[in-house]
This record gives C-alpha cells, structure tokens and sequence, in this order.
C-alpha cells in the first residue's frame, strides 16, 4: 500500500484524539504520576488515555493487520509491516500547567523504519507533518488577516530548517536540564550548551517542529522513549535536517537524541558531545 494513502487517515487520527483530548485542557483535572527515571514526576492524565484510545479505535477499524505501539497501552503486532506509533500528549507537564507547548504524536513505520509522521497541536489549531521527503506545516499563518477584523486565516506552507554555519550562531532547544544523568551525560550536554548562541527549554516535542520550520537550529534530549521521536523525524529530515542519536546512529528507537536543522552544526555537536 502506498505511503500516500495513509495521509488523510492520519488527519483523521488527529482529529478524533483532538476532540478526546481538548475538554480537558486547562481544567481541574488530576494527574496521576507514572514514576519516571530517577523517581522523578511522570504524570498520566485521562486526556492522555482518552486520546490514544480515540486513535487505537480507528487504527484498529481500518488496519487490523496493522501493529500498534503507545505510551499508555503499550504495544501490539510490533512485529507487523506497518506499525503506529503514538504519544497522544507529549508534553504532560506543560498541558497540566495550561501551557499550550504540547502535541499529539503520531508516526508510522514501516518493516522497522520511521516513514511518517504528523504532530497536532489542537489548542492552537497546528499541524506539522513530513514523510522524510517533504515537510508540510498547516495551521493558522502568522500575517494573514490583518486589518481585515478577522482572526489568523488558516493555511499550509512548505517547512524548511535555516541555515546555521555554527554552533556559535544557534538557537539551541531542550525540554529540560534535568533530562540528562549526572556525570558524562549532563558534561557533554554542557558543553554544546555554553557553545550555542541561545538557549531554551521546557518545548517537548513542540522544539523539532520548530527546528523543520526554521526558527530553532539544534534540540537535544536523552531518555526518550521510541514514541518521543518516531513522528518527528520524518518532520525534521522531510524539512531538510538531521536527526542521530549522539553517537551518530539510527534516531528511531529513543535515547540520546540530536536534531539540526544544518548537517554542519550537527557535526559540530557529535563532536562536543563525544568529548
């Protein structure tokens, strides 16, 4: 089946975990904590189950044979052609403080290999998406409106990383200093950290759609599970950059990842990183 015939269902994937997620964005809604690495706060919410249980439906209706891997439920048929992979709140930390830097993930592989991959922001009405080949974003377009008494009109653009010669010149994203171990980890994340030009955190997945629509030029993480990443790779090289993990190798199972807009300040930043 060709890749093509997936696109309008994956909108309708977002969709529908959109509509589960969104009444309880910015309510008093309780967390419950999963128990993250180092005992540190994961929380879980009923939007998240929510969410990936609108999507699990659908995908299991339309593609029986289809395997499914997710944050909340786990994983089914991961041995399958295809196989989903979702995180339908990455960012639970900023949706349960009523930030809106948050994103539903949803990815797709196939025989093993990330080959497409949607994020959706329904709060903000944004959706940046990407076969590895091209990278499209679709959502309200900054400009458009003006002085006409209406809101932002909506749109689609073409996404498309910036150039960025070093890593002096960058504007570097990570979720959180605290995502990197004490000792080497957090040595060699400091080391690309004192280099970059500008420095942001707390963005979660939001970071990399940044990163392919040419505002951010590097994000680095470590710890991350495979449906952290699989759908924002085909984003980010789709729009021109690069995605390793920071030795250089496949991205696609989680870890210590590196994303850059610029092949020449990914190479920079494997270097520091090694030491």
């Amino acid at each position: 089946m060709a890749l093509f015939d997936f696109a309008s269902f994956v909108d309708d994937l977002a969709t529908a975990s959109g509509k589960a997620i969104l009444p309880f964005f910015r309510t008093a809604m309780a967390a419950s904590d999963k128990g993250g690495r180092d005992g540190r706060f994961d929380p879980v919410t009923e939007a998240d189950k929510a969410g990936e249980s609108a999507m699990r439906h659908l995908i299991k209706r339309a593609f029986p044979g289809h395997g499914i891997v997710g944050e909340e439920y786990g994983a089914e048929g991961e041995d399958a052609e295809y196989v989903w992979v979702l995180d339908p709140i990455d960012g639970t930390r900023a949706f349960i403080s009523g930030l809106p830097t948050w994103g539903t993930l949803i990815g797709l592989t196939r025989n093993g290999r990330p080959c497409y991959g949607l994020m959706h922001q329904p709060f903000t009405g944004e959706r940046f998406f990407g076969d590895g080949g091209k990278a499209t974003y679709r959502g309200p377009i900054p400009g458009s409106g003006s002085g006409s008494g209406r809101g932002l009109e909506t749109g689609e653009r073409r996404l498309r990383t910036r150039r960025c010669a070093s890593l002096a010149e960058a504007t570097l994203s990570s979720t959180s200093p605290r995502l990197f171990a004490p000792g080497a980890e957090r040595e060699a994340f400091e080391r690309v950290e004192a280099a970059a030009r500008n420095v942001r955190f707390g963005f979660d997945c939001y970071a990399y759609c940044m990163l392919a629509a040419g505002h951010v030029d590097l994000v680095i993480e470590a710890g991350l599970q495979v449906y952290d990443i699989v759908a924002l790779i085909p984003i980010v090289e789709g729009a021109g950059g690069v995605v390793t993990r920071w030795d250089g190798g496949d991205p696609a199972g989680g870890g210590a990842i590196v994303a850059s807009g610029d092949k020449r300040v990914h190479e920079e930043v494997l270097r520091l990183l090694a030491g």
